[in-house]
């Protein structure tokens, strides 16, 4: 046999060995459920499909502005303001450590969610002569969704 003829044969048990099936890529899984089976929870519920997630949701994200003074869970540290954790039905001037001004420590607010909500919408205008300077949050929806957050939080 000459080499004109075996370079052919040669290259094809060559390829035949380098042709092995290549790794298979990712699966996908279908799953058929019959008429009464019970449907297996797999994923988390999005906040759109529930509104109080999604008000929560807008909340944190709107917190995220408070939380340069703020903090907001258990045995957190006060800050350039006190923690809110758990503030809900609480006096005004609760947190221990923290040194509220004078009119807040006199104000004899509990904080309910409309009273946090009329602070917040403008706190000098609530309680005149809070130390709470920034941080007033002008629209409703807005302050709805971050009292939400601050009850979420709270309430686990």
């Amino acid at each position: 046999m000459t080499i004109a003829r075996a370079l052919p044969l040669l290259s094809l048990i060559l390829l035949a060995a380098c042709s092995a099936d290549p790794v298979p890529g990712p699966t996908e899984q279908i799953i058929v459920r019959e008429p009464g089976d019970a449907a297996v929870e797999t994923a988390v519920a999005a906040p759109e499909a529930d509104p109080a997630l999604a008000l929560i949701a807008a909340g944190k994200a709107a917190f995220a502005n408070c939380s340069a003074c703020h903090a907001i869970v258990a045995d957190a540290a006060n800050g350039v303001g006190p923690t809110l954790y758990g503030m809900i039905g609480k006096p005004a001037g609760a947190v221990d450590g923290f040194a509220y001004s004078d009119a807040l420590n006199a104000s004899g607010i509990i904080w309910t969610t409309a009273e946090l909500d009329a602070f917040i919408a403008n706190p000098a205008a609530k309680i005149p002569g809070t130390t709470m300077v920034a941080g007033a949050l002008a629209e409703p929806e807005q302050r709805r969704a971050v009292i939400a957050y601050i009850e979420s939080l709270s309430a686990s």
